[in-house]
């Protein structure tokens, strides 16, 4: 069916031709968006009349390339090979895919299935819903979504006892960090899972280093209810994708990033070890420890752009929107 239920407001700016009317056409939380209304939204934004903003969203006004708006690998049935092959056909974006009508190996009955999540995954980024292509597109493509989130990703590294969930272990510290500011959970303190959703509650994006295999399972385990559902950017496996291989701190040599000195060369152990002492009532312990945290997080957006721009290279849309010139959505 066309008709569906918004669960939020978009708002869309219309235009023709070069003139932008004014009144934007609203639609507010809980009104159903009729047949309708839907295919009018469908074929304004076949004919490219409609730019879709939000606060945080995506403006085709705005001459920048999102590799989210080029990606068809979110749509069922079509991987990396097929994504590149339309590439290479010039069909660039998602509004290149929606004004073309007839795409060679794609059946009439699935392109307008395909029409369908493209013109809601268009909306959707244009409101800056994070958490509805968390759920759309796989976790290692979760990079993918860097350059329209990440204004509002948050970096997340944990610190622990030493044990696994199960056999005692717990969260010691967690740490986040903004771009400008550095936060620290800490077990005893302030380390509980409301303060945890509360803190990851006004972001869009998580970055982590091995987080997915690590530090959110661990946490999910050892806070029953907290939540993390926007999407997550592992640098881990990202990097080892790219075939820059090692731990984080490897990682940040290989970068030229320089830590604190008075924590350069600690590693893991070391925190287990602050943390006892700290418990001991060692003050100047605690401090390291807050240190050798915020250290492991301050660098991951740094490294995040890094890695985000080497797989933008790596996928072939620059080369391919080169060859081709002109690209539908910008």
């Amino acid at each position: 069916m066309l008709g569906r239920v918004l669960s939020r407001p978009f708002l869309c700016h219309v235009s023709a031709g070069r003139t932008e009317r004014s009144g934007p056409l609203f639609v507010s939380e809980g009104v159903r968006c009729g047949n309708m209304i839907f295919v009018f939204l469908l074929q304004k934004i076949l004919r490219g009349m409609i730019v879709l903003t939000g606060d945080k969203g995506y403006n085709r006004n705005k001459k920048e390339l999102f590799v989210i708006r080029h990606t068809f690998s979110l749509l069922n049935g079509i991987g990396e090979k097929l994504e590149r092959s339309l590439w290479r056909k010039g069909i660039l974006s998602w509004d290149d895919f929606l004004r073309t009508e007839e795409i060679e190996g794609i059946s009439p009955e699935r392109k307008i299935g395909y029409d369908e999540l493209l013109t809601r995954a268009s909306i959707e980024l244009g409101m800056g819903n994070a958490r509805y292509f968390s759920r759309i597109l796989k976790r290692r493509e979760h990079w993918r979504l860097f350059e329209a989130f990440g204004k509002d990703a948050v970096c997340l590294d944990i610190e622990t006892n030493g044990l696994q969930p199960g056999a005692g272990g717990y969260a010691t510290v967690v740490g986040l960090y903004n771009g400008y500011d550095s936060r620290c959970l800490v077990r005893g303190e302030n380390l509980t899972v409301e303060n945890l959703n509360r803190e990851l509650e006004g972001y869009r994006c998580i970055i982590t280093f091995y987080g997915a295999a690590f530090d959110v399972p661990f946490l999910l385990r050892t806070f029953p209810g907290v939540k993390f559902d926007i999407p997550h950017f592992d640098l881990c496996f990202t990097a080892r994708r790219l075939e820059m291989n090692g731990g984080l701190k490897k990682l940040e040599l290989m970068l030229g990033i320089e830590r604190h000195e008075s924590v350069r060369g600690m590693n893991g152990y070391d925190a287990v070890k602050l943390w006892e002492q700290a418990k001991r009532g060692s003050a100047e312990a605690m401090e390291m420890l807050l240190l050798y945290n915020q250290e492991d997080t301050k660098h991951l957006l740094k490294i995040a752009k890094v890695l985000y721009d080497k797989m933008k290279a790596l996928s072939g849309i620059e080369e391919c929107i080169g060859a081709n010139k002109v690209c539908g959505c910008t």
